[in-house]
């Protein structure tokens, strides 16, 4: 039944755990559906709690429980503890010295399919455990600040599970009677039970080694099926690369004798750090350049450096409690970014982080479902795993580097490791230890992590001639969130350049005696401050907030003469990107109140002149080049209108596409031909960045009603020997009237149909296709033979894809898109509550739509939220957004 009531959990209501557990001795005797765990917990009371309670209480959720001993020779009896559906109380336990608490229980991976806990995919046993799944496979305590070292002793049939893993070192195995055999793993680093794993499984191994700075030999295994043997090697040499970049950035070194990856088809993550034993979704290790696309290959490396760079930050140092979340994920995430800068285009990985979070983020800010990145309640954790705790909790902490500098951001790391190794700690340890090493104050810096919403920065200039002095007034305010509705001011690093009207930079100096540099970190801390540049011979033109270096709106009304200038001779890589994507919401903006009222459509001149000058450009980086070509997306669109107009979005983009395409034809195709080449297996940045600006082109010209320009796609569809030549040229011909449409999308399933991540790109294409039909087309998948819906990759392929990513058919006027989902909704939640959850986001901003979308969203949340039986995670967003 639905509980009316869910208990919140505060962050003010934090207290110490009441008892610590030393050594945790597991053993697994393995079985699909009545696997037997015993746990052998060596505790003792907290000296650090005032707790005056002598009982213990343990937790555990969808436990049979066989037996309980205090001691290793007194077995409990039902009158010395209470069984309740999510606990385990002992009425008494030893509070003058430690104690050995042995619990024995059974659990049944195979009806698990929430993907918590121990559970069963593909045939294989493996565990996810972050936030609390630990207590889905034992009694414990199961909070991130009970630190413990484990060794785990797996028991399982040689036919059936071949390979056993766990934690840590492998020590001990052999084999056993019945064709049975056992493995023993010991994790020596205490960690949290969230960081546990096991995987258990007929899986095959590919195996390289890693020499660390300090000369230690590490054996580096990933485990696949045997199917997916070949497609590994970008996996293991994306570690490696990892691992050399932790220690050359960070001064990090691994610190087992093995480091194990294994790639698992149903997850409800993108991978998880366990300990020495990483487990993956399979679309972040599985590559092989017919099946995966250049965006596949830099997200694997991302990923793959994500879950190496959580050894230490986020295992070796972990949360307190779940409301610290952006400690180790904020941080985690702003080395991955870096790591992906240094490797591949700094600059088109700025792009790609900034644009996401404006397009994501921002709204998550902007809705009922606002929070801060150390949130201050919550009734369901997984509910947490936020754009906001993670990509705005990233740009909090690229903040601090931008302040401190990267050698002040080091010696701040060093310290927090050096302080931390070994324990759980909050977000203000964090900042405090970069307080310490460089002598600041960030005591306002802090509000970052406590206030919710996105600031606004207001900007005003006045140049005095006379003076030859430009005064820049910044102001800053917030507006109000849930639960949040008076604002103090933040600490904002706001990077500023200077450009003279030639196009040269001109200096900086704030004040006479300060020394002139091309850019400068002006350092915003009032509600409202003034800074003088002086030494100027005419007004320059602002060049604000370079690098995206603050996550705000910036308040600044530019006219497109200046952002057509700014596009052409702003140094800052991103904020000439960005004064490209203003100019054209600014046309677009105009294009949108033209078709509301009916007008024509007739884009503004000097937009096609400003791409006319990108095309006209020579580029070393054709990836950044194809940014600049890329127009602003709707979803982006959609975040610059109070009420939404969805209908009006789409057709005054598709008019900017159509227009920039008659325009710009000639060059266009002689780009495309230019760099229409087969370089199947070539990830270099250079081969990269022609597929990519071949088919940004590609995708323009099929604006254009001719045969020839459909001749083009369908003969990169048939010829193309990677994936991303393939895939562009299918969403080129599914997003348009393309006579060989159904053609294509039958022999690209054909082709494919034993490789699964391939068919959820086949979904996706179909999912977020803006021609008619399309939400027929949909609900028909939900019937395909290759559609499970209890599988995590294929809901977000076809549902996620329909309703994120398809604004124009999610919000169709009937409703019809938001029945859909509230059906799907309503299906997961029996089956998997954080998939579910998940899900729940495309209907929470319902308060942005016209009338009619606010009624039948509105209706559908209702509807969600009265469901008799509802899961914590499924009701708590529904119930926010309605709130």
């Amino acid at each position: 039944m639905r509980d009316s009531n869910p208990r919140t959990v505060y962050l003010k209501d934090y207290t110490v755990p009441e008892y610590l557990i030393h050594n945790v001795d597991l053993s697994f005797t393995l079985d699909e559906k009545n696997t037997r765990v015993v746990s052998r917990l060596t505790m003792c009371r907290n000296p650090a709690s005032r707790s005056s309670d002598t009982s213990l209480t343990l937790t555990g959720e969808n436990l049979k429980l066989v037996r309980v001993v205090l001691n290793e020779d007194s077995e409990l009896g039902d009158k010395d503890y209470l069984q309740t559906p999510d606990s385990l109380i002992i009425h008494e336990v030893p509070q003058q010295r430690s104690f050995v608490l042995t619990i024995e229980n059974t659990i049944d991976p195979k009806a698990n399919t929430a993907l918590e806990g121990l559970y069963l995919s593909n045939g294989m046993l493996c565990t996810q455990c972050e936030a609390e799944g630990f207590r889905k496979i034992t009694y414990f305590l199961d909070r991130p600040d009970v630190m413990a070292t484990f060794t785990t002793t797996i028991v399982g049939d040689k036919d059936r599970f071949p390979v056993l893993l766990s934690n840590g070192n492998r020590v001990g195995g052999g084999d056993l009677p019945d064709n049975r055999h056992w493995v023993s793993w010991k994790d020596p680093f205490k960690k949290p039970c969230y960081l546990f794993a096991l995987v258990a499984g007929r899986l095959e191994c590919v195996e390289d080694r890693f020499t660390t700075m300090s000369g230690r030999d590490i054996a580096l295994q990933i485990f696949v099926e045997k199917h997916d043997l070949d497609k590994c090697d970008h996996a293991m040499q994306s570690l490696k690369h990892a691992m050399a970049w932790d220690e050359q950035v960070y001064g990090r070194e691994y610190d087992l004798d093995l480091y194990m990856i294994v790639a698992v088809g149903h997850f409800n993550m993108g991978a998880m750090e366990n300990k020495g034993l990483n487990i993956f979704n399979t679309k972040f290790v599985l590559a092989r350049p017919d099946t995966a696309t250049d965006a596949d290959y830099e997200n694997i490396e991302g990923v793959i450096g994500h879950e190496y760079f959580h050894n230490w930050t986020g295992n070796r140092i972990t949360c307190r409690d779940w409301f610290q979340l952006s400690l180790k994920e904020g941080f985690t995430v702003f080395r991955d970014q870096e790591f992906t800068g240094d490797r591949t285009s700094r600059a088109v990985k700025r792009i790609e982080d900034v644009n996401m979070l404006r397009t994501r983020q921002f709204a998550e800010d902007a809705g009922p479902l606002a929070h801060p990145i150390r949130p201050d309640a919550y009734i369901e954790i997984n509910n947490f795993y936020t754009l906001t705790v993670y990509e705005k909790g990233a740009e909090v902490v690229r903040m601090l580097h931008t302040l401190l500098g990267a050698a002040g951001f080091r010696k701040g790391s060093d310290l927090y490791f050096e302080r931390h190794d070994g324990q759980a700690v909050t977000c203000d340890d964090f900042v405090s230890a970069m307080e310490t090493a460089n002598g600041v104050d960030l005591s306002q810096f802090r509000r970052w992590y406590a206030q919710a919403g996105t600031p606004v920065v207001g900007v005003a200039q006045h140049f005095d001639a006379a003076q030859k002095t430009l005064s820049l007034t910044l102001s800053q305010h917030c507006p109000p969130t849930p639960g949040q509705t008076a604002k103090e001011p933040l600490h904002i690093p706001v990077v500023t350049g200077l450009i003279n009207r030639d196009g040269s930079p001109a200096l900086c100096r704030l004040g006479e005696n300060e020394a002139a540099a091309e850019q400068v970190v002006l350092e915003l801390t009032q509600a409202k401050q003034a800074f003088v540049f002086s030494g100027l011979e005419e007004e320059p033109v602002v060049s604000l907030l370079r690098g995206f270096s603050a996550p705000v709106k910036p308040a600044l009304n530019r006219p497109p003469e200046e952002l057509a200038f700014l596009l052409s001779h702003d140094p800052d890589t991103f904020n000439r990107w960005d004064a490209g994507q203003q100019l054209a919401v600014q046309v677009m903006s105009g294009l949108i109140a033209d078709y509301r009222n009916g007008a024509k459509l007739a884009v503004n001149p000097l937009l096609i002149d400003a791409y006319r000058k990108v095309l006209e450009q020579s580029w070393d980086d054709l990836s950044y080049f194809s940014l600049l070509m890329t127009l602003p997306s709707e979803l982006y669109l959609t975040e610059q209108m109070r009420v939404v107009d969805v209908e009006a979005i789409h057709h005054a983009r598709e008019a900017v596409a159509r227009a920039l395409a008659e325009q710009l034809r000639e060059p266009l195709e002689t780009l495309y031909l230019r760099y229409h080449r087969d370089e199947s297996g070539r990830f270099d940045a250079g081969a990269i960045g022609r597929r990519r600006i071949k088919n940004t082109c590609l995708s323009y010209l099929a604006q254009l009603d001719a045969d020839w320009a459909r001749h083009w796609s369908l003969q990169q569809f048939n010829t193309a020997k990677n994936m991303t030549d393939q895939l562009a040229a299918l969403t080129v011909i599914v997003n348009h009237p393309h006579p060989a449409r159904q053609q294509c999308l039958d022999g690209f399933y054909r082709q494919w149909r034993h490789e699964a991540l391939v068919i959820d790109k086949w979904f996706a294409a179909q999912a977020m296709s803006p021609m008619p039909g399309t939400y027929e087309r949909v609900l028909g998948l939900l019937g395909h033979p290759a559609f499970d819906i209890r599988n995590p990759n294929r809901v977000r392929s076809l549902i996620g894809a329909f309703s994120q990513s398809n604004p124009l058919h999610f919000h169709a006027a009937d409703g019809q898109g938001y029945r859909f989902l509230a059906d799907r909704i309503i299906e997961l939640n029996g089956l998997n509550p954080q998939v579910a959850s998940r899900m729940v986001g495309a209907l929470t901003s319902w308060r942005r739509y016209d009338e009619n979308r606010q009624n039948r969203m509105k209706a559908e949340l209702e509807r969600i939220v009265s469901t008799e039986v509802i899961s914590k995670d499924v009701y708590e967003l529904a119930a926010k957004s309605l709130a």
